[in-house]
């Protein structure tokens, strides 16, 4: 066993991972993904296709995903000069108005004009120095959208980018547009896919319901933050930026009532886990309506509101791996993982899934 140190050690968490095993292309079957089970009281591993989740769950069991939709969030151009430039944009705080990662950062200062194509342009804003602003602090730049004819979704759409994850050596592909996206997402905000749901397909979801299992659903918008790497070698100083999330009264009340009736709450993903134990009660019932999160969740942690986890394979010392071994158990979560990869599983956003139940 981990000593209390050893657990909050980011090197307590590191693994060997070919880097053939990082996949770089998506399935062309979503359900096609391998599916290895973890049993978290015994440490039993067993394997499966993803399409055989409706029949490791149990009737009565409470699905729970992010329906959040990726936008092309990532947009190349050419700044003053004529260099290139790359802009992440993060989070929307008016129609033209983002707070956006900028490259080169330190040849864009405040005021400068990045030429997009013809007719879409984007400046450099100065920061909020507001109270209330968050782009004051921290790498995040204010970028206003300057646009002759284009409403800015329209531009977006036209324009922008899947915001691959860096693992991802390739440019996007108009093919990224809907596999980098789960068949369920419906409100635009992440600049991430929350992955464990790439899986699904209008199949599952059938199988699912007809075996019993409700699904149910709340929005977390991703941020960049899912792929900043650990940077402290003791895990408690660990921080995130927040995430906008909401939970909606039907999902609230679904949850409620499955938890009162002893059946279980699956999350789908490290994003539903964080938005579901940000808000729950101590009951395990999460409150309804909106809120961010900053949470880390960290070995110790006790889970309120979430009884079993599906999710992807993630980055050695990072904290979504700290979050599925807080979940599971360190040793245990680590030998899975030595155990996927003996079996050649594919691993991150386009990769193969794990369920801990």
């Amino acid at each position: 066993m981990a000593t209390a140190d050893e657990r909050f050690s980011i090197d307590a968490y590191a693994f060997e991972l070919p880097p053939e095993l990082v996949a770089q292309e998506p399935l062309l079957d979503r359900s096609g993904s391998r599916l290895l089970v973890l049993e978290r009281r015994s440490g039993a591993l067993r394997h499966h296709a993803f399409h055989d989740l409706p029949d490791l769950l149990v009737p009565g069991d409470l699905l729970v995903v992010n329906r959040s939709r990726v936008i092309p969030a990532r947009l190349l151009g050419r700044r003053p000069g004529g260099g290139q430039a790359e802009v992440l944009l993060v989070r929307r705080r008016e129609p033209d108005l983002w707070e956006a990662l900028v490259r080169p950062a330190r040849r864009l200062p405040v005021g400068s004009v990045v030429e997009i194509a013809p007719g879409f342009r984007l400046r450099v804003e100065p920061p909020d120095e507001s109270s209330s602003g968050r782009a004051a602090a921290g790498p995040l730049r204010r970028v206003r959208l300057l646009l002759d004819d284009l409403d800015p979704d329209t531009a977006l759409e036209r324009h922008g980018h899947v915001p691959l994850p860096p693992y991802i050596r390739r440019p996007d592909r108009p093919s990224d547009r809907a596999r980098y996206q789960t068949v369920y997402a419906r409100e635009a905000g992440s600049v991430a896919a929350p992955t464990a749901g790439l899986h699904f397909t209008p199949d599952v979801l059938e199988r699912l319901a007809a075996r019993g299992i409700d699904t149910v659903e709340l929005v977390l918008h991703v941020g960049p933050g899912t792929f900043r790497p650990v940077a402290v070698d003791d895990v408690r100083g660990h921080r995130v930026d927040p995430e906008p999330f909401s939970i909606p009264e039907a999902t609230a009340a679904a949850i409620t009532r499955a938890r009162r009736e002893g059946r279980r709450v699956v999350a789908v993903g490290t994003t539903t886990t964080r938005a579901l134990e940000t808000a729950a009660e101590p009951d395990g019932s999460p409150r309804a309506g909106d809120g961010e999160t900053g949470l880390v969740i960290l070995p110790g942690h006790r889970f309120r509101a979430v009884d079993v986890l599906l999710t992807n394979f993630h980055l050695p010392r990072s904290s979504l791996l700290l979050l599925v071994c807080a979940f599971a158990g360190r040793e245990k979560v680590l030998a899975a993982y030595a155990e996927a990869v003996r079996q050649r599983y594919r691993f991150y956003s386009y990769g193969d899934a794990l369920l801990l139940t």
